[in-house]
């Protein structure tokens, strides 16, 4: 079980750095690469240092999420965990790759955002729906939930996090957002998924709610919002 979640918000987007019992570390996402020099700050603040930070989690393969995969695989030892439906996208830098619709306005969109050859990757570990990562020290397990893009994946830990005193803890990528108050995305690309997503989660007993914009929330504010 997660021992400490330390999240790092940055410009609207936030990763997490977990601390397993086992005193090793795990991250979600990755931020965008001009971020970098503030994520490393953070790293190191939380006492994550090169060797220790044994896997990063890619919930999708948008660049404000896998901007800084890479560089931290290289720095720090890590392998990095993606949905076999995002791959192309870390692979060429295309966000579109992973999306069904693609209008023209988003098409331009997204090719602003795209990788530099850089921090353009392979997974090391490919995940999908119900992968344990307890081999890891993170005992937790992988959602798939398409909808915003067709890889999307969420991670939800097994037990409480002792310190927070925090039930079960879903680390949601961009399928939930809380930027106004706790909601689905609204730039989704599938909305039939995202339906089928949205009813997975309400079948599950999710206390706490990290996602990839805006604060944590309690999953029962949105329940009862939807209410």
């Amino acid at each position: 079980m997660p021992q400490e979640i330390n999240t790092i918000s940055l410009g609207g987007v936030n990763c997490y750095l977990i601390k397993t019992g086992d005193g090793s570390y795990v991250m979600v996402d990755t931020g965008f690469r001009m971020q970098r020099s503030s994520i490393e700050k953070e790293l190191e603040k939380a006492g994550c240092k090169p060797g220790n930070l044994k896997l990063i989690v890619i919930t999708h393969g948008d660049s404000d999420h896998t901007g800084n995969a890479a560089y931290l695989r290289r720095k720090y030892a890590a392998k990095i965990a993606l949905h076999p439906g995002e791959s192309e996208v870390v692979e060429s830098g295309n966000m579109s790759l992973s999306r069904y619709r693609q209008p023209f306005l988003s098409r331009m969109i997204l090719s602003l955002f795209r990788l530099s050859k850089s921090d353009r990757f392979k997974p090391d570990v490919y995940v999908d729906d119900g992968d344990d990562l307890s081999a890891y020290g993170f005992d937790s397990k992988v959602l798939h939930i398409p909808g915003h893009s067709k890889g999307s994946i969420g991670i939800l830990t097994a037990g409480s996090a002792p310190s927070a005193g925090l039930g079960q803890v879903l680390f949601c990528g961009d399928m939930l957002v809380n930027t106004n108050k706790p909601a689905l995305n609204t730039l989704i690309d599938d909305p039939s998924a995202a339906h089928a997503s949205f009813e997975k989660l309400k079948s599950l007993e999710i206390q706490t709610v990290y996602p990839g914009h805006g604060k944590p929330f309690l999953m029962e504010v949105l329940w009862e919002d939807r209410l």
